[in-house]
């Protein structure tokens, strides 16, 4: 990469948090990145980010402690003043093109070529409201896309590219940027996972765990014996029983009756602090419930005895009173000793809260 993409003088990010959450994910950036100030693009969504260190500098410190409110970021290697008209598009095309061909091509073959072949990459654009243009953003990834491949011969794809080419269309300014997808924290635009609902789907609870799933870097076929708590109406619980696990299921409300009679759910119709279960009997304990944090953690506790050695614990905490660094650490060093947290993460399925994964101890963790 050239000195002039990775300056030393500072650089510039497009960063993203879910609405009404940048505040926080503000604040966890200036800690990390001292002296970083920010420009609002979206009111309390997206904005730039201005970093004192360099381009690599600010990713490395990003992606070393991973901030819980920022979904995504990708840097700004140009920003083109924009008029709104057809004629933008040619300019952008040739922008991305020479910002592609400083980040990606020529620091790959030591000089510059006109070829990449071995390359992906993923087109990613999106607008500002306040964009006000007579093009589209799928029109524009069409142009930069079809001049990307007419210049450097790659080959354009919509997931798991070598790299991706950040648009971000603002009132007056488009800001690109070329990277990857371990550089911009999530390989979907602006960080927001989409999928596709199914027919006869029990609730879109479901989205929040497969975006965990992806989140946490987990496996959930690997669970072979799951509890759910506070199941109803059964959006995690259809995941996992899809995903092969057997999945004990508690709660007083009625699970969807799609799910009853499946040979691999056992449903307990009861509270979950009048039931107990066998210690080390479980892979996995996962909690979505609409309590507050400090009740949902009271009655999971007694529970996670359940767990095995090792095991995994997905959790929904919602933030109710505005402190959500605060309840995190809480919630945390109340299921201490016996969990460890592995990550929090505001997911773009998360509304007003966010969700831990943690992983219980194993009793001499402290000699391993």
């Amino acid at each position: 990469m050239s000195d002039r993409i990775d300056s030393a003088a500072g650089s510039r990010f497009v960063v993203t948090s879910n609405h009404g959450f940048s505040a926080y994910a503000q604040d966890e950036l200036r800690a990390l990145l001292p002296g970083t100030k920010f420009d609002e693009l979206v009111p309390a969504e997206v904005y730039v980010m201005r970093s004192p260190q360099s381009r690599n500098g600010t990713i490395r410190a990003v992606a070393a402690k991973e901030p819980i409110f920022v979904r995504h970021l990708h840097p700004v290697d140009a920003d083109v003043p924009t008029s709104g008209t057809a004629e933008d598009m040619a300019r952008l095309a040739a922008a991305v093109e020479a910002a592609y061909r400083e980040v990606a091509v020529v620091p790959a073959h030591g000089a510059e070529t006109e070829t990449a072949s071995a390359s992906t990459v993923a087109v990613q654009i999106r607008k500002a409201e306040s964009f006000d243009g007579d093009y589209t953003p799928a029109e524009l990834r069409d142009a930069v896309a079809s001049s990307l491949r007419e210049t450097f011969g790659v080959e354009t794809v919509v997931k798991d590219s070598d790299w991706i080419v950040s648009v971000f269309l603002a009132a007056e300014t488009a800001y690109i940027g070329v990277s990857t997808a371990a550089d911009n924290l999530s390989d979907w635009a602006g960080g927001a996972i989409r999928f596709r609902k199914e027919e006869g789907q029990v609730s879109r609870a479901k989205f929040k765990l497969l975006e965990a799933e992806y989140a946490f870097g987990l496996d959930l076929s690997a669970f072979a014996r799951s509890l759910d708590i506070g199941a109803a109406p059964g959006g995690w619980t259809s995941l996992l029983l899809e995903r092969g696990s057997e999945v004990t299921a508690v709660d007083p409300a009625d699970l969807h009756p799609d799910l009853l009679g499946h040979p691999n759910l056992t449903y307990l119709k009861r509270n979950a602090g009048d039931v107990a279960f066998k210690p080390d009997s479980y892979d996995l304990l996962v909690c979505d419930m609409s309590w507050s944090p400090r009740q949902m953690v009271k009655l999971i506790v007694p529970l996670l005895a359940a767990l095995r050695p090792g095991g995994t614990a997905i959790v929904t905490l919602k933030l109710m009173h505005g402190k959500p660094f605060q309840t995190v650490k809480d919630s945390v060093r109340a299921m201490q000793p016996a969990m460890e947290l592995r990550k929090a993460k505001q997911l773009f399925h998360n509304r007003d809260e966010l969700t831990v994964y943690l992983q219980k101890k194993f009793e001499n963790a402290e000699t391993l």
